[in-house]
């Protein structure tokens, strides 16, 4: 984030908000890593570990990707940008 940007996005907080804004920023997820993670290693559930979702990672993972139909949903809801973060936040695109 640039201090121009910075400055404006954190006027009027106090110190721990602007340590909470920071930080929020910097947990948002990379749409390229998981397009990637997905195509390449959906059948094991690493695309749902990467973006947070631990218990249908490990239930992809058990299933091999629901024989391989869930790794393709998942792969196209990625693509198109309509699956989020565990935390509800819309992945970054940055393309």
């Amino acid at each position: 984030m640039e201090y121009k940007e910075y400055k404006k996005y954190n006027k009027g907080m106090d110190a721990q908000d602007n340590h909470n804004a920071c930080q929020s920023c910097e947990k948002q997820k990379s749409w390229v890593t998981a397009v990637l993670l997905s195509l390449f290693f959906g059948c094991l559930g690493i695309d749902r570990f990467y973006l947070g979702y631990t218990t249908l990672g490990i239930l992809k993972l058990l299933t091999w990707g629901g024989i391989g139909i869930w790794a393709f949903i998942d792969f196209i809801l990625i693509l198109v940008g309509a699956l989020k973060d565990a935390e509800g936040k819309t992945i970054k695109e940055i393309i």
